[in-house]
């Protein structure tokens, strides 16, 4: 990835920031399902997380997008993370009205590697869902291939700009080196001239 979208990419915190006063996050899609969940690998089972609804939100400025739920009382955040290109979405194993995927998560205000999975009223908004979901994965594979074309056509141009550079630093040497050569071979022609000059005159 590119230093200028390092530079520009928020923070999670930023983010939501962004969403609550609608700065630079622009909605897709919104989901109502029936509740979140997380897996507890302590515990080895699945945990609630919340029941809201589910936004994907896409920054203004990045082009980078970040599922966000708020629980539908509390409004307390239960998911916020970026949808990346590494990151898909399957039906869940014998639950064809649920999802789960694996996510890098700030809800907690840390970062978390979380396996969430998501339980919809019905079957065609788990799959619409998982739809979109997947869309802006591909969405995002694409935008990142073109980040590294531009990032490697500006090292290439950096690179012949270097050579250039170099190329004029070894003209100049040589047209230095050439004019020292010839102020040397026209000083010892002086020299020679000279020494020559009071022979002369002592055969007269």
């Amino acid at each position: 990835m590119s230093a200028s979208l390092q530079e520009k990419r928020p923070s999670p915190e930023e983010f939501i920031l962004s969403v609550a006063s609608n700065i630079a996050a622009q909605p897709l899609q919104n989901f109502k399902p029936e509740k979140l969940y997380r897996f507890d690998k302590d515990g080895n089972q699945w945990k609630e997380r919340g029941a809201g609804t589910v936004k994907l939100l896409k920054h203004k400025v990045t082009g980078e997008v970040r599922i966000v739920m708020r629980q539908a009382k509390t409004l307390k955040i239960c998911a916020n993370h970026l949808v990346l290109p590494s990151m898909p979405v399957q039906e869940h194993a014998g639950n064809d009205k649920s999802c789960v995927w694996h996510a890098t998560d700030f809800a907690d205000g840390d970062l978390k590697d979380e396996l969430f999975c998501i339980r919809f009223g019905s079957v065609d908004n788990c799959k619409t869902f998982i739809e979109k979901f997947q869309e802006v994965v591909d969405s995002q594979s694409t935008k990142e291939e073109s980040e590294d074309k531009d990032a490697s056509a500006a090292t290439g141009l950096l690179d012949k700009l270097s050579v250039e550079e170099k190329k004029t630093e070894d003209v100049s040497k040589e047209k230095e080196t050439e004019e020292a050569s010839k102020e040397e071979t026209l000083a010892a022609k002086e020299e020679k001239k000279s020494e020559e000059e009071p022979t002369k005159s002592k055969e007269k």
